[in-house]
């Protein structure tokens, strides 16, 4: 860590904040449509992770993408478009805010079956192992997975066929909507697989260490590998959730960890920046959002004759 570092990882920690609050706001005025789930809380765990990955490794993801999405360096332009179900998106618009996609940044998106993208990363694990590359299949998912049979299976086949998956579970207590100790008879989930620990997700500095440990064990033994993040999020599981399962007091002890400003106070101590520098960080985010905003806005739909492409074959 070093000041030039400390900066970019504190601009995309806002930059996802800033781009969800401003997706939710949209999504009231009918622009962005669909289920929508946002990341706000959890930004540590996507940035901590991602920026120990190399460029040739894949990340898949869960369907509350967008944080990983922007950590992995998606253009933000392009992810609106995609959200708006522009021609312009990075999934043609075809995908929406559960199936980002962009293989130019080997970010290979979500599955909006829960579990789904589990089998995927051990699949192109195998596929890996066999053409003799020497990278790493980055698999984001929630601790509602963990109570699904394909995470068994998955991480079985894993270390069964010694692939180099990186399973890293994003475990914000609730799943879809009931508490981890109620469906879960061991709530310290890192107990139930493969080589594994878990880390405070809400804390950039303890993930990224715990995330650099673990990518230089599975390059060096090509084995799967299991992180725990312990996290939150502070909205609702999705904009349709009415919330009823948690206290609002619970929420608002949890946004007291609130990884922003905990990382903003570290690199204030360090002297690698200043208040007024922060604000201009906002100012540029405010910035880049609206270009994003406005790129969406003037993207174009696809046309109608063209709504069974890629659907259907042509043979």
């Amino acid at each position: 860590m070093d000041a030039k570092k400390g900066l970019l990882l504190l601009y995309q920690m806002l930059l996802m904040r800033r781009f969800e609050e401003k997706a939710a706001e949209l999504y009231t005025k009918a622009k962005i449509r669909g289920f929508h789930h946002l990341y706000i809380g959890e930004e540590a765990t996507a940035v901590g992770v991602i920026q120990t990955l190399t460029d040739d490794d894949i990340v898949l993801s869960t369907y509350r993408e967008h944080g990983h999405a922007l950590a992995r360096g998606i253009d933000p332009d392009l992810i609106m478009a995609e959200m708006y179900g522009k021609l312009e998106g990075c999934s043609r618009g075809r995908g929406g805010a559960m199936h980002l996609f962009d293989s130019s940044k080997k970010f290979y998106g979500s599955n909006a079956v829960v579990s789904g993208n589990l089998s995927i990363a051990v699949g192109m694990a195998l596929a890996s192992k066999r053409q003799k590359k020497n990278n790493i299949i980055c698999c984001f998912f929630s601790e509602d997975d963990i109570a699904k049979c394909e995470f068994q299976e998955a991480l079985n086949l894993a270390a069964l066929w010694k692939v180099p998956v990186l399973f890293v579970c994003e475990n914000n207590l609730y799943a879809t909507g009931k508490a981890v100790r109620y469906s879960h008879t061991a709530t310290e989930l890192e107990k139930k697989g493969i080589a594994s620990s878990s880390v405070d997700g809400m804390n950039l500095i303890k993930v990224m260490q715990a995330a650099h440990a673990v990518v230089g064990k599975i390059k060096s033994t090509g084995k799967p590998y299991l992180l725990i993040c312990n996290t939150y999020r502070f909205r609702a599981y999705s904009l349709f959730d009415v919330e009823l399962y948690r206290a609002k007091k619970k929420v608002e002890e949890w946004k007291r960890r609130d990884p922003i400003p905990q990382f903003e106070q570290f690199l204030l101590q360090q002297q690698w920046i200043t208040e007024n520098e922060i604000a201009a960080f906002e100012n540029k985010i405010k910035t880049k959002i609206q270009k994003a905003l406005d790129f969406a806005e003037e993207g174009a739909r696809e046309p109608l004759m063209q709504l069974t492409k890629f659907v259907y074959s042509e043979i």
